[in-house]
């Protein structure tokens, strides 16, 4: 994996979040992200982060992670955190210990 360079410029987000929003067919063995409630969870996220004034982040939706069985799931950049984020509790939980006090959601992290 690279690392920043001095010359690089100024990263465009402090944070980037990609919010898996994958949709296998009905009845798929590994399941989705999508039908567990994932693009409610990326669309509750944007507003959230944009109402708590959280600057410099960008939630986007992500085809497939591959962690099917574990999701909704969602990954924030840089730092590479994996998240379960299976409920709107638990997004405002990401959103205020990881990314605003800077903590981590241990409960909540995937492996």
């Amino acid at each position: 994996m690279g690392t920043r360079q001095d010359d690089d410029p100024a990263l465009y987000f402090s944070t980037h979040v990609f919010v898996c929003g994958n949709r296998r067919p009905e009845g798929h063995p590994r399941g989705c992200c999508a039908s567990k409630g994932s693009e409610k969870i990326r669309d509750y996220m944007k507003a959230r982060v944009k109402e708590l004034g959280i600057k410099g982040v960008r939630i986007n939706q992500a085809g497939c992670l591959d962690r099917c069985e574990l999701g909704p799931c969602a990954v924030l950049y840089p730092e590479g955190v994996w998240y379960k984020l299976d409920s709107f509790a638990a997004a405002d939980e990401v959103l205020e210990q990881h990314m605003i006090a800077g903590g981590r959601v241990k409960a909540l992290m995937l492996p």
